[in-house]
């Protein structure tokens, strides 16, 4: 098991300032109006199964508690424990399962103020372990990972006094197919998440059918079952996805806006704030409209595009952050060689290129509603799958079926 930094960043900068968007390392301006704090200690989460799958269904609820900045677990009722102390080698973890409901079945625990996940396990417990640095999050790309032929998945999410905040992740893996919800204050709900119709084998089967060695995404377990096809940056740590797969498409970005300019418009509801990028031996410098740089970009390789980090990073500021968002955003759909004004906003055009993130194509592609958290910055132009509501009534999970 890996303490390596995920790419699905769950966290929260000071409450009541800024909410993250679990899942994307984006926030979003949140109100401090008292009458907008009357969101509750805890909201009940129905988790529903519908997968048709017999085996025992163990839930979990790990995070950090927002009025502490401690991290810990959550029992049914919403209490919070905290973790006890790690060790250099990581320690066990106390067991902070949930059995889960059997087929066709429902069960309701509460969620806290908690920025964290809803982990969820079939036919075995997951193995969390404690590290001096806190939890260690099961990295199944790593072979010896103890969780590596469980099959399980996780839903990410932010409960503050402004809101809830839930969504589906796709960012570390396709796994065990899974939709979200919320029910607003007027009893109406928003889910998002849910694949059609043979969508979750379809997903599969464009993988392996997909060439380059998009295929080595998928991992199975020695009986055979499909436990779950990797996100592509962790593929190529794997060494399951070639780590030049990117490599001609960036190269001919770069080519393009040697001689053209690239326009960035990181915010929609600022769209005076522009930067124009041209390319400069090996580096992609952008400017503001007084003409000065304001940041700089190395030639990314495939996992940066994939990670939306290293050389595509992108801190919580006002320019290089929101910049590399949109860069990101466009390598991974592969609009930039179509528009050079971005984000693009419609995703008519999106992953039209023979080089692009299949995998995310792929689960978009077969998603109800066409949204998705293919990558860590999915959410530009609001393609990601996330709902909120600033007076949550209740949350859903629901467990979808396999097929």
């Amino acid at each position: 098991m890996s303490a390596r930094h995920r790419r699905t960043r769950v966290r929260l900068v000071p409450l009541l300032v800024t909410a993250a968007l679990v899942g994307t390392g984006v926030t979003v301006a949140v109100s401090s109006d008292p009458v907008e704090a009357a969101v509750p200690a805890t909201i009940p989460l129905t988790f529903t199964n519908n997968s048709g799958r017999g085996e025992q269904v163990y839930v979990y609820n790990l995070g950090t508690e927002l009025s502490t900045g401690r991290q810990g677990w959550a029992d049914a009722n919403g209490t919070f424990h905290p973790w006890p102390a790690g060790g250099s080698v990581p320690v066990p973890a106390p067991d902070a399962s949930i059995a889960g409901p059997a087929a066709g079945k429902s069960m309701t625990i509460r969620l806290p103020k908690f920025s964290g996940r809803v982990y969820f396990s079939y036919g075995r417990k997951l193995d969390f372990r404690l590290a001096t640095g806190g939890l260690v999050q099961p990295a199944v790309q790593n072979p010896s990972d103890p969780n590596r032929d469980i099959l399980f998945n996780w839903s990410e999410y932010t409960l503050n006094d402004a809101g809830l905040w839930l969504n589906s992740t796709q960012v570390d893996m396709v796994s065990a197919p899974y939709s979200v919800g919320v029910k607003r204050p007027d009893g109406s709900v928003a889910n998002t998440g849910r694949l059609k119709p043979g969508g979750y084998r379809g997903f599969f089967d464009a993988l392996r059918a997909q060439p380059g060695g998009w295929g080595g995404l998928v991992q199975t377990r020695s009986d055979g079952t499909v436990l779950r096809a990797l996100a592509p940056g962790h593929g190529i740590e794997a060494g399951a996805l070639p780590a030049g797969v990117m490599n001609d498409y960036v190269n001919r970005v770069w080519s393009k806006y040697a001689t053209s300019t690239l326009t960035v418009t990181p915010f929609a509801h600022q769209p005076s704030v522009k930067y124009y990028g041209r390319v400069s031996g090996n580096v992609m410098n952008f400017t503001n409209g007084a003409g000065q740089v304001v940041t700089s970009f190395q030639k990314p390789d495939s996992d940066s595009v994939f990670g939306c980090y290293k050389l595509l990073d992108a801190p919580n500021d006002q320019v290089r952050g929101p910049i590399s968002r949109t860069l990101c955003a466009g390598y991974n759909r592969s609009t930039l060689l179509t528009n050079p004004n971005q984000p693009d906003a419609s995703s008519a055009g999106f992953y039209k290129d023979a080089v692009t993130n299949h995998y995310s194509r792929a689960i978009h592609e077969r998603m109800v509603d066409g949204k998705a958290y293919g990558f860590a910055f999915d959410d530009v132009g609001a393609h990601e799958s996330l709902v909120h509501d600033g007076s949550p009534q209740q949350a859903y999970v629901t467990l979808d079926p396999f097929d």
